[in-house]
Formats: C-alpha cells, structure tokens, sequence
C-alpha cells in the first residue's frame, strides 16, 4: 500500500527500525534479472524515505531480493544516499572478491542472504553458504535465511556449522493456523533458545495468516518466538510486500507489534537495540 496509516497504538521510539525491507529499482536505472520469478513495481529509495517518515521510523535494513538477483547496485545505491540511516543484506556468490566484500562493508552491508523458498530460485547448496559464511565472518556480518516451513528442520546440520549469527525469516513462513505445535515452529522456537547465534525476524504476518488483518492469529505466534528469545527477535513490514495474495497497509504492521510485544520495554529492544547490535549502524 502506498499510503499507510501512521500507527495508531503507540508511538516508534528514536532510532526505531524497519529490519526487513527491499529496494526495487528503478528499473530504468537498476534493470531486474533476466531470469526472475517475478517483477515487481519500482520501490525506490524516495518511496522508502516516505514509508519510513509516514511510520515514524528512523533507520531500515535493505534486503535484497531475488528479482535483482545478485546484482547489488540498487541496494548500495540507496545505502550511499542513506548516509548511515541504512544497513544492507546482499546476496552474493563465491566469485567476489575481499576487495568487494570489504567496499560493501564500508556503505554499510552487514549480512548476506540465501533463498531456500521453492517458489524463487533453485535452493542454495549447504556447501555455498558454509563457505561464504566463512569469508564474511572476519567482517561481523551475518547469515539471513529464506525458508519455506518445512524445510527448517532438516537444516540443523548447517545451522550447527555456520561460522556466523544467522536469520529466519518471516517467522519461518509456518502457517498461523497450523498453531504453536507444528513441527517447523517447534524446532524454529527451540533453535532460539539453545543458541544465541540464531534470530528470528517477527515479519510477514500477511503471508501467515489464515483469517487476514489484523492478523490476530498470527500473534501467538510471534509472543512464542519473543519469549523464547527476547534478545534474538527483529521486526520490519517486508515492504513493499512482493509476492502476497493481499497487499497490507504498513501502519497496520507497525499496531500489530503492539500485539507482539504488549511491554514498551519488549518493543524498545526489537525496534532499537536488537537490530543496532546486529547491523552495527553508522
């Protein structure tokens, strides 16, 4: 939605984050991948300034996504403009060189990311991750993570492995309705708990959801992971939503943390301290 409510349920504290958003484009100036899955509309750095000024939020980690492929410049296009407002996760193969890796590094890349899901791109190889983990592990960075929920538990062995802090997104992608039960989120909330390496993003409640907004089924959900791992936890709108069966309005995603984290204390931690410890902001 391109013109969200400011939220209403409570007011972002200084320095609050978006720790899961993209930049798409332009396209006249940032073409697409020949070869994606699909095409989205451009979502540019000013439509992003406009999110965050609407939300009242002051800082965004950019993620890239898979309709650029590993094509970075849009990504660090904008991360140059934001000055340090910003924090990047690009994806990226074993052809880069120190020397690329360390220029991203100093714009403000501070993690890279891996599509799993079967409805983007053929699934990283463990092998892949492992070894890219291992060189950008001197710079501090981080692993992000895109699953779909059943593949989650059959990747143990390479969260064991990683030389890194690595992500979940999404909450995993598990269905609401499958409840706090469900294999996936049993592992996903165990994982947590055990090793402080892990994090989770508290995002896509539009894409989990059975009933739509206000997604109230998706907040147990969220509560459970929070309180498995308070210090663990990131929250963002995943704007501008590619891929969904209905487009959400991003004041309802900010009220909805009102949900997750009922404590102003909670909340401070995930909008402010958690993602200034992971991303290391200018």
């Amino acid at each position: 939605m391109r013109d969200p409510h400011p939220p209403s349920r409570f007011l972002p504290p200084a320095g609050a984050c978006d720790a899961h958003c993209h930049i798409f484009g332009p396209a006249r100036r940032f073409p697409f991948a020949p070869d994606r899955t699909y095409t989205p509309p451009d979502s540019g750095f000013e439509e992003l300034i406009a999110l965050q000024d609407r939300l009242g939020l002051s800082r965004a980690v950019l993620v890239q996504a898979s309709c650029h492929g590993k094509d970075n410049s849009a990504l660090l296009d904008a991360l140059r403009r934001g000055r340090g407002r910003f924090a990047g996760v690009a994806m990226i193969d074993e052809s880069i060189a120190d020397g690329e890796l360390a220029a991203m590094h100093g714009v403000g890349v501070r993690g890279i990311r891996f599509n799993f899901v079967r409805h983007l791109e053929e699934a990283a190889a463990m092998r892949t991750v492992l070894a890219l983990a291992e060189r950008v592990a001197p710079l501090g960075w981080h692993v992000e993570l895109h699953f779909d929920p059943e593949q989650i538990p059959d990747h143990g062995e390479l969260f064991d492995r990683l030389a890194t802090p690595f992500i979940i997104d999404h909450m995993g992608r598990v269905r609401a309705a499958g409840g706090l039960d469900q294999e996936p989120f049993r592992f996903l909330r165990e994982l947590l708990a055990r090793d402080e390496r892990a994090w989770v993003k508290v995002s896509g409640a539009e894409r989990l959801t059975g009933i739509g907004p206000p997604y109230d089924d998706v907040v147990p959900l969220a509560r459970a992971l929070i309180e498995a791992a308070p210090g663990q936890v990131l929250w963002g709108t995943d704007w501008p939503h590619p891929n969904v069966s209905h487009m959400p309005d991003d004041g309802d995603l900010v009220d909805l943390l009102a949900d997750f984290a009922p404590e102003e204390e909670t909340r401070n931690r995930i909008l402010v301290d958690n993602p200034q410890r992971l991303y290391d902001f200018a």
